[in-house]
């Protein structure tokens, strides 16, 4: 059978997505559609022919963008070109020293940003492991091994416990199958699977039970699938598929920076432009004028500014790295300060990613756990638990019966590790009923010598129900136990040599349940029917997920295979409530985010209830409102934008719909980040303006997708992160009005001198002497400034807002003008009384006002004598040196020479000196009248 005999099978390779609906079809239509023989599966000769038309089993790979692409991107950035002109300026004017040092930085920074863009790349290395090697197909009427990446449509594959999925299947049997679909659908819990149909438009991948996908695990049983999409149609090659449609943007602060070099390029040809006109207007020197004049040009350009963004990156990596964030992208540092939405996976993230027994029902009372996963692992990660009374919930005989019966019908482990630590293994939710019962004093390991397991009948998806039946006996020996003294003590049933433990969903318990446990054996009347029914639904309101368990006194085991017998007339004893509980940290973290004016946004595969529950417990949902993904299905994009502020949870969501919402909010100007762990998460991760991946429980994908790992997968580490971004966004700033200011004043000085018939005050050699002390020593040490007060109590800046928004280009302008005409005056002065050095004065004015500058510039609120010298120890180092060296330049013959220097008297200098501060004493003044006017 041949491809072009066919005509549908075209239809197969939309993916599991698009085009035919598989979940909604018959097995049989599903292999009639396709062209498989359920008896035999594909003939060789088919399998060859599909292989070679639609292409391996596997994730195409994007095409690399070329290195010279990448370097040429690096350095024509407007900053850049700015740079690289500035350094063709100095080698004009003879100092290859500041050529070279702007070069370096050019260098530096170049290759920094083609490292990270060339990392960028390794994500899809990591999405291609997640394929198997190897995979079971029935080909020609028999069972073969193949590759993995050989696998085509149509195959019919088998899949058993432990095995991953080699791609995207309709299941065609089931036999107690469950997979784990937590990368995809976010849900802790494994997907119990099922063969029949099912009706729906656009259910979401947690909703479509008879389908199993390219890269998940199969946790239990076993079953057999149709293969209807392989490679990039599955489900993992459609993320992947949205990893490379996924653009790379600028940071804000990469927009802001760009937008600083346009304005400084545009200023200095102006400058350059201005001045050489006046000069030739006064009949000044050509040679002499140019030099001046692209001497000023450069000392304009705030040259280390590239050093400083590096560097205070860097630093703030480091410190971030201590507080358990990994920065793989540096500018991802100052984004996170400048985030206004977080939007978190929940499983994982906001939650510990483990199903946890809260809440018990037994017999209309209610009790609840509320102890940490942590707290109720402790003993379990520990030596074996002993009860002790008063320690913990106090037991009573239904919990007894209800938690160490719900251990022992349950088929998970309880192991000793490397470490001699117990830890259990199996199905999350039977783990979390074998460390609840542990938790209170029941322990599993005890319970099964107690009561060995004789007989089972293992759990279906039809039944709902899983039975174990132990020996009962007399009970004698029980006394030198914990575990069977708590036991003896609490539960008085009469002897019989097997006891047969049930458990499952309520309404099938119900059915073969006659009796109730309360103080002793009572009949299952109506009244109380109606109670246990309103109990299930009330916890399943609450989002969790609920069990109820039963026993039965047996005189003879069952004959083999007729176990289901014994599931009759049971005695209900209690239900139980699990669901994945919120980290408790979490909850603080999003109470500081929303201090600091940052949204936080549930956005999960798992169902609506639970989502609501878990974001209501944290604060993050302040109405009802929530979204699921069919509902997103209906919405088009700008009707989506218009709801996005107010919705706070997305339930049911696919991958592909959670990068919809993510591009909805920065559509709406919000600065986004996204936490995940799973593969769903890669591309949100990657289109938000930061993406902050799970370093313990996320998976490879989504790592190389982030900007920044969580080490110990705490959602609080992330607010000390937007901190840090907000402290180093805070101190670039600093350095942009620090840097700017003095350079207005020297510009100023500089301008007005012709004009009142003084010569040039300053040698171009001494105009560059201050340009690199002013971004040298002192620029650096601004870059290290300790965070404000304030940092984390106040709104987010606007993404779009420039750096010289709130006051900081007012400050540059008013502040540098009243230095420049201030030092002005001095010149004058000094020059109109017949002092040789006035030149030098000058010069000595200027650097020292620098130091004064940066001093006053630490905080935009504190006063220096508030804040202290000590707190920003490298700023004092920097202010020793700078002044030394400048002292050097006055004062070392050599120095003198090079410099056109002169030697100062002692009141010479002190007259520099008091002069060199009216720009601190402006900028402290002035932070004296905000305090004043309550800004």
């Amino acid at each position: 059978m041949s491809r072009g005999n066919r005509p549908d099978y075209a239809l197969t390779r939309r993916g599991t997505g698009d085009g035919t609906r598989w979940y909604a079809l018959e097995p049989q239509e599903a292999l009639s559609q396709i062209g498989t023989d359920p008896r035999k599966g594909l003939s060789q000769a088919v399998a060859s022919d599909r292989l070679s038309q639609d292409g391996a089993n596997e994730l195409a790979e994007p095409p690399p963008k070329s290195v010279l692409r990448m370097l040429w991107e690096q350095i024509t950035a407007t900053t850049v070109v700015v740079l690289i002109v500035a350094a063709i300026a100095s080698a004009l004017l003879g100092d290859f020293e500041d050529a070279l040092a702007i070069l370096a930085i050019v260098v530096f920074n170049a290759v920094l940003g083609f490292t990270q863009e060339y990392r960028a790349g390794k994500e899809f290395a990591a999405l291609r492991k997640m394929a198997v090697p190897k995979a079971r197909v029935l080909r020609d009427g028999e069972w073969q091994q193949i590759l993995a990446r050989e696998v085509v449509v149509g195959d019919i594959v088998q899949l058993e416990d432990g095995d991953q999925v080699p791609a995207d299947c309709r299941l065609l049997e089931s036999t107690n199958l469950r997979t784990q679909e937590a990368a995809f659908t976010g849900e802790s819990e494994s997907v119990e699977k099922q063969v029949a149909k099912i009706d729906g438009q656009d259910l979401s991948l947690g909703d479509r039970r008879n389908m199993v996908y390219m890269g998940t695990v199969v946790t239990y049983g076993r079953g057999r699938g149709l293969v209807v999409a392989t490679g990039m149609d599955t489900e993992l090659g459609k993320i992947a598929d949205s990893i490379q449609s996924v653009e790379s943007e600028q940071t804000p602060l990469q927009k802001r920076l760009d937008q600083l070099g346009k304005r400084l390029a545009i200023a200095a040809l102006a400058l350059v432009a201005l001045m050489f006109a006046i000069g030739l207007a006064r009949g000044g020197n050509v040679e002499d004028l140019f030099l001046t004049a692209v001497s000023l040009a450069v000392a304009i350009i705030p040259e280390g500014l590239p050093a400083v963004v590096t560097i205070a990156l860097a630093i703030g990596s480091r410190r971030m790295l201590k507080r358990q964030a990994l920065i793989r992208k540096l500018p991802a540092v100052e984004t996170l300060g400048s985030v206004t939405t977080i939007c978190s996976d929940k499983t994982g993230t906001l939650t510990e990613n483990r199903m946890t027994v809260k809440i018990l029902a037994l017999a209309g009372e209610q009790v609840e756990l509320r102890e940490s996963f942590a707290e109720i692992t402790s003993r379990l990660d520990g030596n074996k638990s002993i009860f002790r009374p008063g320690d913990g919930v106090p037991l009573s005989a239904p919990i007894a019966l209800t938690l160490g019966g719900s251990a022992l019908c349950n088929n998970a482990l309880v192991k000793e590790d490397e470490d001699g630590k117990d830890k259990a293994l199996g199905d999350p939710t039977e783990i979390a009923l074998v460390v609840a019962a542990d938790r209170l004093g029941l322990s599993k390991e005890e319970l099964e010598v107690l009561l060995p397991r004789v007989a089972e009948a293992p759990f279906d998806s039809d039944r709902k129900r899983m039975t174990t039946i132990h020996q009962w006996g007399d009970r004698q020996g029980w006394e030198s136990s914990n575990v069977g003294k708590l036991v003896l003590s609490l539960v008085k049933l009469p002897n019989a040599p097997y006891i047969a433990f049930t458990k499952g969903a309520i309404d099938g318990m119900l059915e073969v349940s006659t009796r109730i446990w309360d103080n002793g054996q009572k009949p299952l009347d109506a009244n109380m029917r109606d109670r246990i029914l309103q109990d299930n639904d009330r916890l399943a309101s609450m989002g969790t997920r609920v069990l109820g368990v039963a026993f039965r006194l047996l005189d003879e085991l069952p004959p083999p295979g007729r176990e289901l017998e014994v599931e009759q007339d049971l005695v209900m004893v209690g239900l139980v409530g699990m669901l994945d509980p919120a980290r408790p940290e979490a909850k603080t973290a999003v109470q500081t985010c929303n201090a600091a004016g940052i949204r936080t946004v549930m956005i999960t595969g798992d169902h609506p209830l639970m989502a609501r529950t878990i974001a209501r417990d944290l604060e993050i949902a302040t109405n009802d409102k929530y979204l699921t993904g069919q509902q997103l299905n209906q919405l088009s994009t700008e009707e989506l934008e218009q709801q996005v502020g107010e919705v706070s949870v997305y339930a049911r969501v696919s991958p592909q719909q959670k990068l919809k919402i993510v591009e909805a909010l920065k559509n709406r100007g919000e600065i986004v980040s996204m936490t995940g762990d799973g593969v769903n998460d890669a591309p949100a991760l990657r289109k938000a303006d930061i993406g902050v991946a799970m370093g313990i429980t996320g998976t490879d994908v989504a790592k190389e997708a982030a900007d920044m790992v969580l080490l110990n997968d705490n959602f609080s580490t992330i607010v000390a992160a937007v901190e840090e971004g907000r402290v180093i966004y805070d101190n670039i700033r600093k350095f942009i009005r620090y840097n700017l200011t003095g350079n207005v004043s020297g510009v100023v000085l500089m301008l007005l001198a012709p004009l009142i018939a003084m010569p040039l005050p300053l040698r171009p050699i001494q105009i560059l002497w201050i340009n690199l002390l002013a971004d040298g020593l002192l620029a650096l040490a601004l870059s290290v400034e300790p965070a404000e007060k304030n940092v984390m109590q106040r709104p987010p800046y606007p993404p779009g807002e420039s750096v010289f928004s709130r006051g900081v280009g007012r400050d540059i302008v008013w502040i540098g003008i009243l230095m420049g005409i201030t030092f002005l005056g001095f010149g004058y002065w000094a020059w109109s009384t017949g002092r040789p050095n006035w030149q030098t004065m000058v010069f000595a004015t200027l650097a020292f006002s620098r130091i004064w500058l940066a001093l006053a510039m630490r905080s935009e609120q504190r006063l220096l004598a508030r804040i202290g010298l000590l707190s920003n120890k490298p700023m004092l180092g920097a202010v020793l040196l700078t002044f030394g060296l400048q002292m050097l330049v006055m004062t070392l013959p050599v120095l003198q020479r090079w410099f056109e220097t002169q030697p100062l008297t002692g009141v010479e200098l002190w007259a520099c000196v008091g002069v060199s501060t009216i720009g601190f004493w402006a900028v402290e003044l002035q932070k004296l009248v905000r305090k004043w006017a309550g800004q």
